[in-house]
């Protein structure tokens, strides 16, 4: 990788903390539990983001990355795993508000892994293995939609008011 390219890495890390940062500006800064307000996380993660910018900035013009190994993957990327995973979170954003956020996040997590096994040359469209799949998506978002509305309080689209689907 050349060193223009090394330094546009470190340039973008840098500009995605600034956005981060400008995005924090926006969020109130009133304290909450222990004296932290929501705003406290976003700067966070936008110092963090900025100092790792900083550092592949730094790296880059002071002689490159280093003990970088060579890439162990295919020259170019994986268009149909590509499709299935952006279709999944595409369908996520589109749906959390009416299927609810349990289901939405269960399908992202079915066509994340139908791109995931289509790169690796295993796709299995059979029935079973998308029940399978949507049973697993299912036991992944189920209990942290519960955390976030039973035991922070948090509101995420439900599909029903109960706060328990």
């Amino acid at each position: 990788m050349s060193k223009t390219a090394q330094t546009l890495i470190g340039v973008g890390v840098l500009g995605v903390g600034a956005l981060l940062g400008a995005g924090a500006i926006g969020i109130s800064s009133e304290a909450g539990y222990s004296g932290v307000g929501p705003n406290f996380l976003p700067w966070l993660v936008a110092a963090f983001m900025a100092l790792c910018g900083g550092f592949l900035l730094w790296e880059a013009r002071s002689g490159g990355f280093r003990a970088m190994e060579e890439p162990d993957g295919n020259e170019h990327g994986h268009w149909p795993g590509f499709a299935w995973v952006s279709a999944g979170i595409l369908l996520n954003a589109a749906l959390i508000t009416t299927i609810g956020f349990i289901l939405s996040c269960a399908l992202c997590f079915v066509l994340a892994v139908r791109g995931f096994k289509s790169s690796d040359g295993r796709l299995d469209l059979s029935a079973k293995a998308w029940a399978i799949d949507l049973a697993v998506g299912i036991l992944i978002s189920a209990p942290v939609y519960w955390m976030f509305t039973q035991a922070l309080a948090i509101n995420l689209p439900g599909l029903t008011n109960s706060g328990w689907l």
